[in-house]
């Protein structure tokens, strides 16, 4: 039997047979190799410490109290008593939601000062990392989906009227889109700051209304009544604008900015629908059609806004393609 030795990617000397290991056990540079050994380039070491690794954090900033972590995680706070275990998901269930509408919020505001400036192309990133938040809030509803009705029902009486409903930022996200709705400001009234929030979001451009006035003002026969108009209103969907978009796709080289501005902008949409059709089946799959904690009739309120188009232009354009 003959044994030579090769160097493996552990950094150590790790045997190489040529034939059976002889009673199945060779000793080598002062290590065994186990009997029957289907493995023997298989490195057990653990990893140990590079020398510039950072050990002393007594006058340093750290991972924990960058990202106060000792805040975040104590925020979790279950009303259930005695604690129901699935309450906790449900918690970081939203809590992580209100996270990722946080950067979204913040993604699209970024957006919209760049359209103002007539800089699509700065929008074109932003515009992807958004539809990735939205990947994000999409596939979490299926940690909530392990929620099954009769773990939910044990503590679902314990926050009365609270609600998804009274989100602050996802209707600051709404208004952000376009889809305004002055009523719904009503169930602010106890929370000033956060109304003033949603009022200015309210009666300010959207990224659809600044997205037309940038058409505008770039030489396409946008109507004037949808780039100066009353901006708390909803969007009424324009023939002219169907025509303006139809323009930029069927000259897509000659309108490159504009043509991609406006793929973005669906993919924004069509993700926002299938966000609130996950919503609206997880819903269901839980609560069945019990009305909602916020008063609503539940399921079937929320069915009424999956069909939404934010840019509806956008969507009427594509049988008009030639």
């Amino acid at each position: 039997m003959r044994l030579t030795s090769k160097k493996n990617s552990c950094g150590s000397n790790a045997p190489r047979l040529d034939r059976r290991l002889h009673n199945n056990e060779v000793a080598m540079d002062n290590e065994k190799l186990k009997p029957n050994s289907d493995f023997p380039h298989v490195c057990a070491v653990a990893r140990g410490l590079e020398p510039d690794i950072e050990t002393d954090f007594s006058a340093k900033l750290d991972y924990s109290g960058y990202l106060h972590l000792a805040e975040l995680l104590s925020a979790q706070k279950p009303l259930s008593e005695p604690m129901q275990h699935d309450e906790i998901l449900f918690i970081i269930q939203h809590q992580t939601s209100e996270l990722w509408m946080k950067l979204l919020i913040h993604e699209l505001q970024a957006a919209i000062r760049f359209i103002q400036k007539d800089s699509l192309e700065s929008c074109f990133k932003i515009l992807a990392r958004v539809k990735q938040v939205q990947r994000m809030l999409f596939e979490q509803w299926a940690v909530l989906e392990t929620l099954t009705p009769s773990e939910y029902m044990k503590f679902r009486g314990i926050f009365g009227h609270a609600s998804g409903f009274q989100s602050v930022q996802y209707r600051q996200l709404e208004f952000l889109f376009g889809n305004k709705d002055a009523a719904t400001l009503k169930v602010y009234d106890h929370d000033p700051a956060s109304l003033q929030v949603l009022k200015n979001t309210l009666e300010s451009p959207s990224i659809y209304d600044e997205f037309l006035r940038c058409m505008a003002r770039n030489g396409f026969k946008i109507p004037t009544d949808r780039i100066e108009r009353n901006w708390s209103l909803p969007y009424e969907p324009s023939e002219e604008v169907v025509r303006a978009f139809a323009e930029v796709y069927n000259n897509p080289l000659l309108h490159w900015r504009e043509y991609e501005m406006c793929e973005k902008l669906v993919d924004v949409d069509e993700a926002f629908a299938l966000w609130r059709f996950r919503h609206m089946k997880t819903v269901e799959r839980i609560i069945g059609f019990r009305k909602g904690t916020g008063g609503s009739s539940g399921v079937s309120f929320l069915k009424q806004v999956v069909d939404i188009h934010l840019f509806p232009e956008l969507w009427q354009v594509r049988t008009l393609i030639s």
